[in-house]
């Protein structure tokens, strides 16, 4: 079985607004929607779990039903912190899933998951154990030194950009978070399943990535996702129009 824990717990205050950021709405549809689409259209997908921040439960799960997200199966609290959240999630998938079933991590937040990417990843994790979305990095990378200079670069070569979704066996990414959440490893600051994994001391594989796979944080992040939008709605309205034209 693979199961996506979709991340939905921040309330998204850099975002300006008055309601959470993944329950935002962009062109009469919820931002978290976009998400679930992703999952809920793609045919390895089994089931769903959406990690929400409370008091928009009931609402999330209205929106699943009005969008048809039938994939959905259970919602649970968010914590504190995002690996607070994640842990709800992977720990209430104790009863649900076995050791060899694959979850499928991923930011409630990030509304442009590519089938091909996640496709790859749950290749990658049944070959490996693990698969996290991965890009070479095309920026020179420097080592702040006083916040205001540096005298040391990082080759961008050696170095790889990685987000979700990310996939692992259950029954070691479970076991995982039991050990971090005792031994207090891997949990505070912008600490991530992947992270943590690499200070419990597991080896990560990559998988394939995607620039479109936006992560909604500013504004301008908000602004560039309903360019994306807007561009695929145009190019698919031209596709039509090319095919009618053929056939007429």
């Amino acid at each position: 079985m693979n199961v996506a824990v979709v991340i939905a717990g921040g309330s998204g205050h850099r975002m300006g607004q008055d309601i959470p950021k993944q329950f935002i709405n962009v062109y009469d549809k919820p931002v978290i929607i976009y998400t679930l689409e992703g999952f809920q259209k793609h045919p390895q997908i089994d089931a769903i779990e959406l990690v929400c921040i409370d008091g928009w439960h009931d609402v999330a799960w209205a929106y699943a039903k009005q969008f048809g997200i039938d994939k959905l199966k259970w919602i649970v609290s968010g914590g504190s912190t995002g690996q607070e959240s994640i842990r709800n999630g992977i720990f209430n998938l104790e009863d649900k899933c076995n050791e060899d079933d694959i979850v499928i991590i991923h930011d409630g937040i990030r509304p442009l998951v590519d089938e091909t990417v996640l496709s790859d990843v749950i290749v990658k994790c049944k070959k490996y154990g693990n698969a996290v979305t991965s890009l070479p990095y095309n920026e020179q990378i420097f080592v702040n030194d006083d916040d205001i200079s540096t005298i040391k670069y990082i080759p961008r070569e050696t170095l790889r950009r990685v987000s979700t979704p990310q996939a692992y066996k259950f029954g070691k990414i479970d076991n995982g978070y039991h050990e971090a959440f005792e031994k207090e490893i891997g949990i505070y600051g912008s600490s991530y399943a992947n992270t943590m994994m690499v200070e419990l001391g597991e080896r990560l594989y990559y998988a394939a990535g995607s620039d479109k796979n936006i992560k909604l944080t500013t504004k301008d992040d908000l602004e560039m996702f309903k360019a994306y939008l807007k561009t695929d709605k145009d190019s698919r309205g031209s596709f039509r129009l090319f095919r009618n034209r053929l056939l007429t």
